[in-house]
């Protein structure tokens, strides 16, 4: 009884601390991302703050550098409410860029590296951005996109390239890092957007979410406070900066306390933990996939040599949970729900194993979240006699759901949505449980216990995850309907033995399976697809079966998965070591179970 009372109370004081931080960091409204730079600047100086295996800058040097970008966008004619894309690797100019810009009241779009083509172009579209930064490795996926964008999107390149676009480097070397004048800055404040963080959606192409000023210091603020990061922490920071965990969770767990970070451009199984030794880091973020590769990876002195203190993240399943934490000695790992465009966030303070998170009964007015009946069948919720959305039960599966309230008392419970209007309508709930109450839908299935604690089912409608991204099933089915041959495709996600998420499988009708070029199907998906969205499985049918309204049923699909025992119907996989699609056999399946055969 007293454990379960210290338990209750040590859980009491962490929400307290949360709380506490986000009030304080969002209490003025003029007081944006920009103006707690210059804070920190001016009180930890020449402290170190990001850094990475070329290029460090300290708190004083970051601050001068975002002055500089913000010159720089002042001279362009950029202002408030104006959209610039940042496609760039992990790095610390990457921060010094969209400080600097958010500083003049510009929207910083942080687009995803691996898009290609019309997603790419997509991307620029939809956040109506004015110009478009590009560094100088990225220039041939910029290509891929050129001739699609609209004739006024400026290119600026960072860093030398044959590929046009003026040189954002050298012309930011030229401008004064010295602080704006109060007249040279435009009025701002926490309200307004400061970055566009994309997510894929059932649409098939990536949604922009709004990212206010507000949004970005609750979260900086808040989720460091959660891991209680201070001075003399150091963060390892190795997801991709263009997500909202690389790219504002990770430098938040330091920034706001005086900590600092490594960046590494992309993770690494075998150079995670070296690299975390010789930086001395005490926490990192991480997604569930990425600690299963660590537990994948062969044993080293390293696993118990380094310092970290603790993590946080989401997507660590339960069946590697107590494992992760055994082998490597990491004492607290927070885990995190949280939707980058959403008001739903709460996060497991005490480690509690497969868990995503907690609002306990006292805490529930402050964040207010219901787990609703969903009905598969008709894809929506659940409504009683009244027309009112029916409350699950402790241990009973729904869609997760937050009401959105435009209450400065409770600015987490804001929904800011997408650039695109009609998208976020389509996330807003409606006569929930009274007339005219809106709430947003997550999109996910979570049960909630009797102590409050959350745990993640899965996901509803047509996205799942794979290699950390959220895949579109409908964008990537409209990519293989487009190739010569295929009448009807169905694409769907299967769980795999040892990997998170879900991998990409398609049902295909082709016209004759005899001439059907398999190679060269693999190589229109590779210059229409990124890696990640191209499907890992292939099921060839002679149809599909349909609902009424003529979708297919994937149900039986997804249960089937990729088992040539559960089907007639020939199967391939493909082998990325091959290069090419291969047929499913015994040996693959034996392969995977074991934990021996990686995708």
């Amino acid at each position: 009884m007293w454990a379960g009372f210290r338990s209750e109370f040590a859980y009491f004081s962490g929400f307290l601390r949360v709380l506490k931080a986000t009030k304080a960091a969002t209490a003025v409204p003029s007081k944006t991302i920009g103006d707690h730079l210059r804070e920190w600047a001016q009180r930890y100086g020449d402290r170190p703050a990001l850094a990475d295996d070329t290029q460090a800058y300290s708190y004083a040097e970051l601050d001068a550098r975002a002055n500089a970008y913000a010159r720089w966008a002042l001279e362009q004619g950029f202002g408030k409410g104006d959209a610039v894309a940042l496609m760039m690797p992990n790095r610390p100019e990457y921060m010094a860029i969209w400080f600097g810009l958010t500083r003049v009241g510009v929207a910083v779009a942080l687009v995803n590296i691996y898009l290609i083509g019309d997603s790419l172009a997509h991307s620029f579209a939809a956040v109506k951005a004015r110009a478009v930064i590009v560094e100088a490795s990225l220039m041939e996926t910029f290509a891929t996109a050129r001739d699609k964008v609209d004739d006024g999107l400026r290119l600026w390149a960072y860093g030398e390239t044959d590929s046009g676009g003026s040189r954002l480097d050298l012309a930011v070397a030229e401008l004064s890092t010295a602080p704006l004048s109060a007249g040279q800055r435009p009025a701002i404040e926490i309200n307004d957007t400061a970055l566009y963080v994309y997510t894929s959606g059932t649409t098939g192409l990536p949604k922009a979410a709004r990212i206010t000023h507000s949004r970005v210091l609750r979260a900086m603020f808040g989720f460091g406070a959660a891991i209680r990061g201070g001075a003399t922490d150091r963060a390892y920071l190795c997801l991709p900066m263009y997500h909202f965990n690389g790219g504002v969770l990770g430098p938040g767990m330091v920034l706001p306390y005086g900590g600092s970070a490594y960046i590494r451009e992309r993770f690494s199984a075998s150079g995670f933990w070296r690299d975390v030794v010789r930086e001395n880091c005490t926490l990192f973020i991480y997604i569930g996939e990425m600690c299963r590769y660590l537990l994948n990876a062969p044993p080293s002195p390293n696993d118990k040599a380094h310092k970290l203190r603790a993590c946080m993240g989401n997507g660590l399943r339960p069946d590697i949970f107590a494992e992760f934490q055994a082998r490597f000695g990491v004492a607290a790992v927070l885990e995190f729900y949280a939707a980058t465009e959403g008001n739903a966030a709460m996060i497991n303070l005490d480690s509690r194993p497969g868990a995503v998170g907690r609002v306990p009964t006292w805490g529930r007015s402050r964040f207010p979240m219901e787990v609703v009946a969903f009905d598969h069948e008709a894809n929506t919720q659940t409504r009683d006699a009244d027309g009112h959305c029916i409350r699950c039960l402790p241990g009973e599966a729904g869609e997760l759901i937050a009401e959105i309230l435009d209450d400065p008392s409770k600015p987490a419970a804001r929904f800011d949505g997408y650039a695109d209007a009609a998208a976020t309508r389509q996330k807003v709930l409606r006569d929930v449980f009274a007339p005219g109450d809106a709430w947003f839908r997550t999109g996910d299935l979570l049960r909630r216990d009797e102590l409050g604690y959350f745990y993640f089912v899965d996901r509803i409608g047509d996205t799942f995850r794979w290699k950390g991204e959220n895949v579109s099933t409908t964008e990537v089915a409209e990519t293989l309907a487009m190739y010569p041959g295929v009448i009807e495709a169905a694409v769907y996600g299967v769980a795999v033995p040892n990997h998170d998420g879900r991998a990409g499988m398609a049902a295909l009708v082709v016209e004759s399976m005899e001439k059907f070029d398999l190679p060269s199907l693999r190589a229109f998906l590779a210059e229409q697809l990124p890696a990640f969205a191209r499907p890992q499985f292939l099921r060839f049918r002679t149809e599909l079966d349909t609902t009424s309204t003529f979708r297919a049923r994937k149900m039986d699909l997804v249960a089937d998965g990729f088992d040539p025992a559960r089907t007639a119907d020939p199967v391939y996989y493909d082998d990325r070591n091959a290069g090419a699609y291969v047929r499913v056999g015994e040996t693959l399946i034996a392969g995977l179970n074991a934990g021996e055969i990686r995708l």
